[in-house]
């Protein structure tokens, strides 16, 4: 078997690139490690999808629908990733959106990454990590789709 390129954002098993949706929930109006973040993944080869700030939870379902990407990622820098996480992964249920892996960034206590992993985020990011990282991480871990 053929390993991922360093490259690009697809393997030898999945033509396709990764799809990524990169969201801001709620009123948080700083968008700039998100953008950070999309731009990394998609130089990395991978088809990516930003949403803009002040994104409803059900905007961000819709659009994760509507896209069909294999990955979200919700940056937040607010202190409201406890209420909002919860009605995003529920908007995502309604639309049978489930096959998708969940990481989140910005501002999240060390206090609360157990909870936001419970709720399904499989990675939390905070300030200063390296975008290899967070290329790597999806790598690994987004569903393959042929």
């Amino acid at each position: 078997m053929t390993q991922p390129s360093a490259e690009a954002g697809t393997t030898a098993t999945d033509e396709r690139p990764i799809r990524v949706l990169i969201a801001k929930p709620g009123l948080d109006g700083h968008d700039r490690g998100a953008k950070v973040v999309a731009r990394a993944l998609r130089d990395a080869g991978m088809e990516v999808v930003y949403t803009g700030i002040r994104q409803t939870p059900q905007m961000i379902a819709e659009a994760a629908l509507q896209e069909d990407v294999q990955v979200i990622g919700l940056s937040i820098l607010s202190g409201a990733h406890l209420g909002l996480f919860p009605r995003i992964v529920e908007e995502l249920k309604e639309r049978s959106v489930d096959d998708v892996l969940l990481f989140a960034g910005g501002i999240i206590p060390a206090d609360d990454v157990d909870e936001v992993q419970a709720m399904g985020f499989k990675g939390v990011f905070g300030p200063g990590t390296d975008t290899r990282d967070i290329i790597e991480f999806v790598r690994e871990h987004a569903p393959r789709r042929a």
